[in-house]
């Protein structure tokens, strides 16, 4: 009876190993085929760049091919559901931003997917910086001048953004709350047409981007007043952040990040969240993101999941307050 006891006892044993065997192996072997990063949106500036910069990086230091593919259409919605629905083994990523997991769960009816329960997150990878912009004709040199001037002139001065409910606009929002003011919200077919208004003095000003508005401060034709940032931004040194003015304002959500499927095995999570940290850190890449307007920012699948849930908070929050409404 004992030996047949250990015999069954080693059978048991070598059964549950055979169980494991295979997720072990897939661990210590991926990746073993080429991954493949979803970017829901045009090749161009932004989140396409960012994830082209770090799939190079990856592809080095994992000796194995990870290219970017874009599968646009339905602001961000097509790609981004591509990656929800595939298989979740690490091969298929996603390089999604606040416009495909924040903005959606309120402004969006119908939403293909959701941004919390069918992704894994793996890691943020940047924040993208951005400003207050003026036309130079303002008579106004700081943000302290902008809103006295605004309670002189109510419902005279006005800013662009890329559309109703964009995280452009509800920065106007936020300014107007945080500020006693009253700026006319002018929305317009994009982030260029919106600054393109702020150039041609349709509108006093914009909230947008850093990188979308330094080639114009630059040349001259507009005023960056401050950067909607908690801190300084090493990039503009002499340039305030607007909390030293507004301290409580707090922009919406503007990361970019990394999400697989849901229920990414968790070894092959670390795997990515490791390559992708490690790719981000690198001096070469945070000096080009300087340059280009982003913050690196990358984080563990933990506090990225934290973000996420923060962000779609506080933005319902926002988007509430200012009575947008649902498309």
């Amino acid at each position: 009876m004992a030996f047949q006891s250990i015999i069954f006892r080693w059978m048991g044993f070598a059964f549950f190993a055979l169980l494991s065997f295979p997720f072990t192996l897939v661990a210590q072997t991926f990746p073993n085929k080429t991954i493949q990063i979803i970017v829901p949106f045009p090749p161009g500036p932004g989140v396409d760049v960012v994830a082209r910069m770090i799939a190079t990086k990856m592809s080095q230091s994992m000796g194995q091919s990870v290219v970017v593919d874009n599968k646009v259409g339905a602001n961000g919605a097509i790609g981004s559901e591509f990656v929800a629905r595939a298989t979740p083994d690490g091969y298929t990523l996603l390089a999604g931003t606040a416009s495909t997991h924040v903005s959606p769960v309120h402004l969006t009816k119908n939403l293909p997917y959701d941004p919390v329960k069918n992704f894994t997150p793996i890691t943020a990878s940047v924040e993208l910086a951005t400003c207050l912009v003026i036309n130079v004709n303002l008579p106004v040199n700081n943000v302290k001048e902008l809103v006295d001037y605004a309670k002189k002139n109510p419902k005279k001065l006005s800013y662009s953004s890329s559309g109703i409910g964009s995280v452009l606009h509800l920065m106007g929002e936020l300014f107007n709350q945080n500020s006693g003011t009253d700026l006319l919200h002018v929305p317009y077919k994009g982030v260029a047409p919106a600054m393109t208004a702020v150039l041609g003095a349709e509108v006093d000003m914009a909230f947008t981007s850093l990188s979308n508005a330094l080639p114009h401060a630059k040349s001259g034709k507009v005023k960056i007043l401050a950067v909607l940032e908690p801190a300084r931004y090493a990039g503009l040194p002499d340039v305030p952040s607007i909390r030293e003015t507004l301290s409580n304002y707090q922009k919406p959500a503007t990361w970019f990040g990394f999400f697989g499927p849901a229920n990414l095995p968790p070894d092959v999570l670390d795997r990515l969240n490791k390559e992708m940290v490690n790719a981000l850190n690198a001096p070469d890449i945070k000096s080009k993101f300087t340059e280009m307007g982003f913050i690196s920012a990358p984080q563990t699948p933990a506090q990225f999941a934290k973000l996420l849930s923060t962000g779609i908070d506080e933005f319902g929050r926002v988007v509430k307050s200012s009575g947008i409404k649902p498309e």
